[in-house]
């Protein structure tokens, strides 16, 4: 649920990024449910999402973290990613990340009526307390915890900032290689299906 590295991941069209934004609350087919271009914007949430679950150093970095977090090892390399991208924001992105979060977050208010509706709700909190809060060790912990808590079953999540803080300068190393290839590989995806748009950040 790493909703800030998909945003910036999504280029200059903002269709395309409030379907980027919110690709993990829609599941199944797509067909005539959202726009032409939010349904392209939900596929490229996907397309990213598979890419880095095969990318080597994507797989590396879930592997440094315990085994004893099981299948939440994806989950929490997502969000740690996003700590590491808001701690090296200026290398990402000519905005800054005030201004990029007060712009995003007007382009998804004002598509809020195509957003699932188990989003509402979460918007403010995900623009006023997470995105702010992901270049903490403290603002990751509370991410965990609000994460374990939605998720229904039993789960290890909370307190799994102790694997950031273990691991912390490995996890970077792979963030910093395997961030610009995802931005390429993205920028290619957007450029095959909408030739005009940019992806002004690398």
């Amino acid at each position: 649920m790493n909703f800030l590295f998909h945003m910036l991941l999504s280029g200059s069209n903002d269709q395309l990024m409030v379907g980027n934004f919110m690709g993990d609350f829609v599941k199944g087919t797509l067909q005539e449910r959202f726009s032409p271009t939010i349904r392209q914007g939900v596929a490229l949430h996907r397309r990213i999402d598979s890419f880095a679950e095969r990318h080597p150093l994507f797989r590396q970095s879930r592997q440094r973290i315990s085994q004893d977090y099981g299948l939440y090892r994806g989950v929490m390399v997502d969000i740690f990613y996003d700590y590491y991208l808001v701690k090296d924001w200026d290398e990402w992105c000519d905005e800054t990340l005030a201004d990029f979060l007060s712009r995003t977050r007007t382009v998804i208010e004002n598509n809020m009526n195509s957003l699932p509706t188990e989003m509402h709700r979460l918007v403010p909190i995900i623009f006023e307390e997470l995105l702010p809060s992901y270049g903490t060790v403290e603002g990751i912990a509370s991410a965990l915890g609000r994460l374990s808590r939605r998720i229904k079953r039993p789960n290890p999540l909370s307190g799994g900032e102790k694997e950031l803080l273990l691991h912390h300068d490995l996890l970077q190393n792979d963030f910093r290689v395997f961030t610009p290839e995802v931005f390429h590989f993205a920028g290619e995806v957007i450029s095959s299906v909408y030739p005009g748009v940019n992806q002004s950040t690398i």
